[in-house]
């Protein structure tokens, strides 16, 4: 299956970059580009891709509105995508906020091209992109720093899970893969993701990404011990 991307940056040369560079894989196929936050939202209504690669700072509206606008779209969008976003800088006051708005997780610009393509089939295939330890820390930090939204508190929600599902989501949030899980709980790797595929139902969230978020906010996993 052929991975449908568009990019969304203001600077004209990364754009032709990272177009180039997705565009020359066989899986891959760049369907659109958009130089600021408003133009990605209706490229993405038009093309529908699979990925959208979000910058995060952008003139007319920044990477996260952008992305709170994708990933919650208004009654009769049915295909939402995947929105990967893109920094400059390994610590960004938007990347907590853009993983709450439901972001499958963030790529350091200068990151190696190798890191970018398999990025974007990471996180098309349903994925986060959580495995770097500079984003664990990342979600650590934010985490600490603000407060989960009052309407709603997290640590009820957790009484809905099993032993074995809160023992998954806490794993999920120290980072571990599902193979890595498998090994720490000595089952198959199938039963790992039938026990995420419920942890995800269950606390109706969208992926591993908001996933780790919520362990941190309920208190399940503390800043600084993941």
């Amino acid at each position: 299956m052929t991975i449908r991307v568009i990019i969304v940056d203001d600077q004209a040369m990364v754009r032709a970059g990272f177009a180039a560079l997705l565009s020359a894989q066989s899986d891959i196929d760049v369907v659109g580009e958009a130089a600021d936050g408003r133009a990605g939202v209706t490229a993405a209504r038009e093309t529908h891709p699979d990925v959208v690669l979000m910058d995060v700072r952008m003139p007319e509206m920044d990477g996260l509105a952008a992305a709170r606008a994708i990933l919650r779209p208004p009654p009769g969008v049915v295909h939402i995508p995947k929105v990967l976003m893109l920094t400059t800088f390994d610590v960004d006051d938007y990347v907590y906020e853009a993983l709450r708005a439901g972001a499958s997780g963030f790529l350091l610009k200068d990151a190696p091209p190798a890191d970018l393509i398999a990025a974007v089939r990471v996180v098309a295939a349903g994925e986060a992109l959580l495995a770097p330890s500079v984003t664990r820390r990342l979600i650590a930090e934010f985490a600490a720093q603000r407060p989960a939204p009052s309407r709603k508190d997290p640590s009820l929600r957790l009484k809905g899970l099993t032993p074995r599902e809160t023992e998954v989501l806490e794993l999920i949030a120290r980072g571990l893969s599902n193979q890595e899980i498998a090994t720490h709980l000595v089952v198959a790797e199938q039963t790992v993701k039938t026990h995420i595929g419920r942890v995800l139902a269950k606390l109706d969230l969208r992926d591993r990404a908001q996933a780790v978020i919520f362990a941190y906010e309920s208190g399940l996993v503390r800043p600084g011990t993941g």
